[in-house]
C-alpha cells in the first residue's frame, strides 16, 4: 500500500521523477496537497471532497479540452 502522506505522481508523467508532473499527498491535517515539479515551493491545498469531485470530472473527460491542441482555422 502506498503511503498517502508521501508525495505521489502519476505514472503517466514519464520516467523522470521530478519533471513535467504534479505531485499529490495527504497532509497531516487531512487536506490534499498538490505541487508542480517546476514550482516545488508552491503548495496548493484542497479538501478531500473537492479533490474527489475534481478527479471524477477528470475521469468523465470534463477537462479534456484543456489539453487538446487548438484547431487552426
Amino acid at each position: 500500500m502506498t503511503d498517502p502522506t508521501a508525495w505521489q505522481k502519476s505514472s503517466f508523467s514519464g520516467a523522470d521523477n521530478n519533471q513535467n508532473c504534479i505531485h499529490a499527498r495527504l497532509s497531516a491535517s487531512g487536506e490534499i496537497e498538490l505541487v508542480e515539479s517546476e514550482a516545488p515551493g508552491t503548495i496548493v491545498a484542497t479538501s478531500r471532497a473537492n479533490f474527489e469531485a475534481f478527479l471524477k470530472g477528470v475521469k468523465a473527460g470534463e477537462f479534456d479540452h484543456l489539453i487538446e491542441a487548438p484547431s487552426r482555422s
